[in-house]
């Protein structure tokens, strides 16, 4: 598949896709004459990686665990892990806003916000 085919099969550009090589996401061979064909199954890669994407996972974190997750013998198990811990992550940073979000309201109470706080 070119590399045309394959970004309107996943609905992205290629400047996507080309990006998606530059960082080791997807791979493809080159033929003679320097063009990229990739491998039907890139396709469902892609789909995986935007969907990743979207749920708030970075490229990094995408890219150290997709390997792992399309050789998985059970990847549907594997994908829920690394969801479960993304959500635990997502749930510790609302927990740290909602410190903060006392903190700041708290510091609006005092006569000046950013003398030390004696209390």
């Amino acid at each position: 598949m070119r590399i045309g085919e394959l970004a309107q099969a996943c609905g992205v550009s290629r400047d996507t896709l080309r990006f998606y090589e530059e960082r080791g996401l997807i791979r493809a061979q080159r033929s003679a004459n320097g063009y990229r064909d990739y491998p039907a199954d890139t396709v469902q890669l892609v789909t995986f990686i935007r969907t990743a994407q979207q749920l708030g996972f970075s490229l990094n974190e995408i890219g150290s665990n997709v390997a792992q997750l399309w050789q998985s013998a059970a990847p549907d198990q594997a994908v829920e892990a690394l969801l479960r811990d993304k959500l635990a992550l997502i749930e510790q940073r609302l927990e740290g806003l909602q410190q903060l979000r006392a903190a700041l309201l708290h510091r609006l109470t005092l006569a000046c916000p950013l003398r030390p706080d004696v209390s």
